[in-house]
């Protein structure tokens, strides 16, 4: 962003706490993004909120509400620009002309088509300010989707340092670190759902929960993927939890008749052409943001990564690599055969962090 706003050091101060509370609502704003606000009078800070849930009061109204009449000649900072459109709330924007407010300090532009409010506050006699800081745009990733019209999907894979998932196909074995594991669980707070392939399923039998359990105002979203064959109805991941929804099972048309016995435990949604043998994953992502999934964490397996990224479904990888060897002539690879069209994307690393023992490379995943 050009003649971005230079931050003072106060600036950054009151930022800085925006983001923070702006964090405590990660995970259940979906749809909408998590958004943190102070209010300051003469350096001082009289008024937080951050938006708690989707439908509830924003950040903005909540620390204005706090502030009270002190609200009035104030600096409002911030995480994101003010929406200035009518949906389940009134528009921040009337909120802070009607209190007063003289400044505003964001710390990023709205993405979306309908825009911030920016333009509208200035022309109302609001001085306004975008920081176009990186941590402002890293806390509405998920919300500033590249497609709306399906979730932003989060990959995320463990290897051995030569590229396998296991020494030998079926066998069930751990590659993380505990501290790896607990940095997974912490990935799965942050979005709507998570999502396994049917072949993860049959091996290890994961729960998909997170634990331990966070205090979360919307249910917590189990998937798996169904390429070929099903599942056993005796899996963990169908077993009923206090604050998860039924567990979903995609699948393609074609096996509608097989997943019969399913039906009971979980949530089975067929999508594709009857005549097509393999899961349309675009059509089931599509599926998944009808019915209100906004975010997505991908955990594999192979089979599921490949066809997620060769059909152009993922928004950011999270490669996990333990520090281990296992490749032979019967290991099973990260990526199964028919990725190709995977070569046409463009990766870069922005995050990269030790975790324990192993050290996970993260980056965005757009199309060249």
């Amino acid at each position: 962003m050009e003649n971005a706003y230079r931050l003072t050091p106060l600036d950054e101060l009151f930022l800085q706490r925006a983001y923070e509370l702006a964090a405590r609502g990660i995970g259940n704003t979906s749809p909408n993004p998590p958004v943190g606000a102070v209010v300051v009078q003469d350096g001082r800070l009289v008024g937080e909120g951050y938006h708690h849930r989707a439908g509830a009061s924003h950040a903005e109204t909540n620390a204005l509400r706090q502030a009270g009449p002190d609200a009035r000649g104030s600096t409002l900072y911030v995480s994101l620009e003010p929406c200035r459109h009518i949906g389940r709330t009134p528009p921040c924007t009337q909120a802070l002309v009607e209190a007063g407010v003289a400044r505003v300090v964001a710390g990023t532009l709205d993405p979306t088509k309908n825009g911030g409010g920016a333009d509208e506050l200035r022309a109302r006699g609001v001085d306004v300010s975008i920081a176009d800081d990186p941590a402002a745009r890293d806390l509405i990733e998920t919300f500033a989707r590249k497609d709306p019209n399906r979730p932003y999907v989060a990959l995320k894979m463990a290897m051995s340092l030569d590229g396998a998932v296991a020494s030998e196909p079926g066998a069930a074995q751990q590659l993380s670190s505990e501290a790896e594991s607990r940095f997974v669980r912490e990935l799965r707070v942050a979005h709507d759902a998570v999502m396994v392939g049917a072949g993860t399923i049959r091996v290890d039998d994961p729960r998909l929960t997170v634990r331990p359990p966070h205090d979360r105002l919307r249910e917590y979203v189990r998937i798996v993927a169904c390429q070929a064959g099903t599942v056993p109805r005796s899996a963990r991941v169908f077993v009923p939890e206090a604050g998860y929804a039924k567990t979903i099972v995609l699948a393609p048309s074609a096996l509608a008749n097989r997943l019969s016995d399913l039906r009971d435990v979980a949530d089975v949604v067929c999508v594709g052409d009857s005549s097509e043998a393999a899961l349309d994953l675009r059509a089931a992502m599509t599926s998944l943001h009808d019915r209100g999934i906004a975010s997505l964490l991908c955990e594999g397996g192979p089979t599921l990564a490949a066809g997620l990224l060769a059909a152009g479904q993922v928004d950011r990888f999270y490669w996990a690599v333990a520090p281990v060897f296992l490749c032979d002539a019967r290991s099973v690879r990260v990526l199964a055969p028919g990725a190709s069209n995977a070569l046409d994307l463009r990766l870069r690393f922005d995050r990269i962090e030790r975790v324990g023992d192993d050290v996970v490379l993260s980056g965005p995943v757009d199309d060249v």
